[in-house]
């Protein structure tokens, strides 16, 4: 089975590697030549745990990364679609990317015979498949799904941080089409590749639509259990951690995504959210609840901003210190991270900031340039500050001791993650969740 990958990022490049590692052949494919030349040698052009590793072994294996288009089409049975879908600036999402790529293959297609079955996991609102990409690929390839080509539609579930983890093991694949034959070969393909995983067969618009209830109900459960931490805050000895504990045995609730914090981040829920808003509302549906979800988050990092103003009363020329930049641990990755909000707020309060993060300081200041300081340990990050705001949850925060503390101006913590044992700290505490 030969497979062709279009779009090295996260999800497409750890594909590739996993794939490459099981000595599937396999050509991964980016028109962004300095990426390409980047992960030739082994690097992976973001920060994802294992991803370097599984690279060079995949490279050596038989992994092949270029930008030729022709190639991958000409050979490949199977074409992985994982192009990137930003949200514009009205919440919709922009396909322009996947447009292009699906021209790309399709004048590839009108110069072959070989009829290779694509399959879209980039994240796309319902009938984008059958509305968009479709038409693209029949027109210029003077051909029709289910003769010329296979055409099918594959959400992708995994966790920026965990991506080769769930990469390897997926809770589930999702398979939606119209043309059987197509939905044989993919039906085969994933039950050799991942074993006794479930597999859902459907068709476009409901495979689509479940990506993004997937991340609804993941949005809808750390939304409501940052509204709880925030009730325990103004409710004095209560802990949302002990709240957790209690409702995540319950087996109707369980005890994933109740992490209270900053509110969420990153490339996929504050984008898919209001996407389906935007979707639900072009026909006809007002999704209540999605807009309460996106409001609410929206509004947490205010609840940090009022534990700040709380503690140290004048943000003015105060010198902060923000540990945590990236939207989570264990990933480099700033694209609607909380913390960067937070910065832009402080900045206006007219704040003196120092942060620190250990793998995405870069990004940052790509972002910010010399409005800030950026520290090149946690000790460094907490010389002379009169405030420490834990945003990420990176586990070297959690190892922060009084030793540490003892290099701030003023020792006052605001733990987002409530990573500290406040108990034995010297310092003033206060935590999103606890009374």
């Amino acid at each position: 089975m030969r497979v062709a990958i279009f779009g090295l990022g996260v999800v497409g490049l750890s594909l590739a590697c996993v794939l490459g590692i099981k000595r599937y052949s396999v050509i991964g494919i980016d028109s962004d030549r300095n990426k390409v030349s980047k992960i030739r040698t082994g690097m992976s052009p973001f920060y994802e745990p294992k991803l370097d590793n599984m690279l060079r072994l995949a490279l050596k294996k038989s992994l092949e990364i270029s930008t030729d288009c022709n190639v991958a089409v000409k050979k490949c049975d199977l074409i992985f679609i994982t192009v990137g879908t930003p949200q514009s600036e009205k919440g919709n999402i922009n396909f322009e990317q996947l447009k292009r790529v699906a021209e790309e293959i399709g004048i590839a297609l009108s110069k072959t015979h070989n009829s290779p079955t694509i399959i879209v996991k980039s994240t796309v609102t319902p009938r984008v498949t059958q509305d968009i990409v479709k038409p693209i690929l029949e027109k210029k390839s003077n051909k029709k799904t289910g003769t010329g080509f296979g055409l099918l539609f594959n959400p992708t579930f995994i966790r920026e941080g965990s991506a080769i983890d769930d990469t390897i093991k997926p809770h589930v694949n999702v398979i939606g089409g119209y043309d059987s034959k197509s939905i044989r070969v993919l039906e085969k393909f994933c039950h050799e590749l991942y074993k006794k995983t479930p597999v859902i067969i459907t068709n476009y618009q409901t495979a689509e639509l479940i990506k993004y209830a997937n991340n609804s109900f993941l949005a809808a459960k750390l939304g409501l259990i940052n509204e709880i931490a925030n009730i325990c805050q103004s409710l004095p000895g209560t802990n949302v951690d002990d709240v957790v504990k209690a409702i995540g045995l319950d087996p109707r609730i369980g005890n994933l995504f109740l992490k209270a914090g900053p509110g969420y981040g990153g490339s996929c829920l504050p984008k898919d959210i209001p996407a389906l808003i935007s979707f639900s509302s072009s026909i006809g549906k007002n999704p209540i609840i999605l807009k309460a979800i996106h409001r609410s988050n929206t509004f947490q990092v205010k609840s940090v901003i009022s534990l700040i103003e709380n503690a140290i009363k004048k943000i003015d020329d105060k010198k902060i210190t923000i540990l945590g930049l990236s939207f989570k641990e264990q990933s480099d990755e700033i694209r609607e991270s909380v913390s960067i909000k937070l910065i832009n707020l402080l900045l206006k309060k007219g704040a003196r900031l120092t942060v620190h993060d250990p793998s995405a300081i870069e990004n940052v200041r790509m972002l910010f340039g010399n409005k800030i300081r950026y520290a090149i340990s946690i000790k460094d990050a907490l010389k002379q500050s009169q405030c420490a705001v834990i945003m990420t949850p990176w586990k070297e925060y959690s190892h922060i001791t009084n030793k540490d503390l003892c290099l701030m101006k003023k020792r006052m913590i605001i733990d987002t993650r409530r990573l500290l044992d406040a108990p034995n700290l010297d310092a003033e505490y206060h935590a999103i969740g606890i009374g």
